[in-house]
């Protein structure tokens, strides 16, 4: 069984928790084995599989060669969990897997897990701001949209400035955009793009809308010092002093700026032992529980560089402000001291950039349900957040002008022709459904078609209108939609009775020209000098 790269989507961990299973299932030797004077067939030494399963995993472009012996480890143990393997006498349920000797086999039993059911969620409406006068009675909390019915009047108005006329027109001055009605822009529009990076049909089985906060989205756009770091409204959720003072110890190491007293052998590992003790407590990771479907889906684009960063840019917004300004700041120290060769090593059997992954990943990204390959999912997250955050956890720039244009389009005073009733602005992003095959081809069929062709059948018939308007407009319909016009009229014959010619009298036969007879012509003689 050849592994296959699991992109994003709902259940995601889930998927590749069955991929692991299945590849370390067709993969894994089984032979023979001797155990106190008894002969054992079709099993394996658990050293074996930890051989097997490590080199699965580093070879597997879902996960790749960072994955370390110790995961790989603590995988098997959540296997022998999950009864994925037993031992030769059947037990199973618990981690006590170890890198030795005893024997394991996998049971007869498929140890696949279904995929979970989540409750279906209502679709929630993204309100946008009615620049009509409301209604009495009204409520302004639910801006209706109007619909367009197109008729042939309304139709060639707004066609009419391609030949040339400019119907009647008026300004029509907008209100102002309150600071709801922007945040509200902010999450539609921002939703909408991570939908689109992520090609997926649907934002619903990875992330509920609903727990988007959309001040968080403005704040962590605007709320930004010179080093594009967010800077919080509420002082009390900044980081404690001495923490801040700790990471910085480390991160700017040997030049302890904040740091008065004297330093001792072995000092650089108390202070990062305090550092991981303090994120380790934290009750919820820094990505929240809420968003962890969202970014284990972001790992499927690792292969495509710059989708990747570019939703992680857009999910990392969603974030409280608190937590990712944490973020900017942990990451940005985890990067220094992988770097800083002056920096005394801080374990003596775990490389410095390792540590830090092994460290911090698990108050990075986890899952509220302890789904069994959180801490590799979230190694292979923090991993390339690390090598890619200052473009990652910098304001996206695309989307941020791209919503500040449609804020400015909104605001502005707009021109209003004659027969446009309804407004020229965006509509607000939704969310699609996949359809059918069949379902397309009917509706791309019918729900263009059928209309249009309505239309010019109004056109044709209508007898309000002279007879060179008419054909005005049944030029510029033809023009615009040829195909259309073509089964109407398929022949010049049946285009004609709508014009039917009128009856040319024959001028009077004047009188004196019957007088005279017909006169052969008579050659004369000419004169010659």
């Amino acid at each position: 069984m050849e592994p296959r790269l699991v992109g994003p989507g709902p259940y995601r961990a889930t998927r590749l928790w069955n991929e692991i299973i299945e590849l370390f299932r067709a993969g894994m030797p089984l032979r023979k084995h001797r155990c106190h004077f008894k002969s054992y067939e079709r099993c394996f030494k658990a050293s074996e599989a930890v051989d097997c399963l490590h080199e699965l995993l580093g070879s597997n472009q879902n996960f790749g060669p960072e994955v370390t012996r110790n995961q790989t480890v603590k995988l098997l143990k959540k296997f022998l969990k999950n009864h994925v393997i037993e031992d030769i006498k059947g037990r199973w349920g618990k981690e006590d897997f170890q890198d030795d000797g005893h024997l394991y086999r996998f049971p007869p039993s498929s140890p696949l897990k279904p995929y979970p059911k989540k409750p279906s969620r209502g679709k929630e409406v993204i309100k946008f701001p009615d620049w009509n006068e409301p209604k009495a009675g009204t409520s302004q909390e639910h801006i209706p949209v109007k619909s367009v019915t197109m008729n042939s009047e309304m139709w060639y108005k707004r066609h009419s400035i391609a030949i040339g006329e400019v119907p009647a027109c008026k300004l029509v001055f907008r209100r102002e955009l309150t600071q709801t009605n922007i945040e509200e822009i902010w999450k539609s529009m921002t939703l909408s793009q991570l939908q689109k990076v992520l090609g997926l049909d649907s934002l619903d089985e990875v992330l509920d809308p609903k727990l988007v906060n959309s001040k968080h989205i403005v704040q962590n756009a605007y709320n930004v010092n010179k080093q594009g770091i967010v800077t919080l409204e509420d002082k009390s959720k900044e980081l404690p002093h001495w923490i801040l003072s700790a990471m910085k110890c480390l991160a700017n190491w040997p030049s302890c700026s904040d740091l008065k007293q004297p330093t001792y052998s072995g000092f650089e590992r108390d202070v990062f032992k305090t550092i991981v003790d303090y994120f380790g407590q934290m009750k919820e990771p820094l990505l929240t529980f809420h968003f962890f479907d969202v970014f284990v889906s972001v790992l499927g684009l690792l292969q495509k560089h710059s989708k990747a960063v570019e939703a992680l840019q857009i999910s990392c917004l969603l974030l409280p402000p608190e937590n990712r300004k944490r973020l900017q700041l942990l990451v940005r120290m985890m990067v220094r001291i992988s770097f800083n060769n002056d920096l005394p090593p801080l374990s003596e059997s775990v490389r410095t950039r390792n540590l830090m992954v092994q460290a911090f990943s698990r108050c990075i990204l986890c899952s509220k349900d302890e789904m069994d390959l959180d801490e590799l999912l979230a190694a292979k997250l923090v991993s390339f957040l690390m090598d890619n955050y200052q473009e990652i956890l910098s304001v996206p720039s695309a989307l941020k002008s791209s919503i500040e244009e449609h804020v400015v389009h909104l605001q502005r005073v707009q021109i209003k022709y004659a027969g446009a009733d309804t407004d020229a602005t965006f509509p607000p992003p939704s969310f699609c459904h996949q359809i059918s095959t069949d379902e397309f081809e009917y509706q791309r069929a019918t729900g263009s078609q059928e209309p249009l062709a309505a239309l010019l059948e109004e056109i044709a018939m209508n007898k309000e209108i002279s007879m060179k308007d008419k054909k005005k407009q049944l030029k510029q319909f033809q023009k615009s939609y040829p195909e259309v016009y073509r089964v109407r009229f398929p022949t010049p014959e049946t285009e004609a009775v709508l014009f039917p010619e009128k009856k040319k009298q024959k001028p009077p036969i004047l009188m004196w020209a019957l007088k005279k007879p017909f006169q052969p012509f008579h050659r004369t003689r000419s004169f010659r000098m």
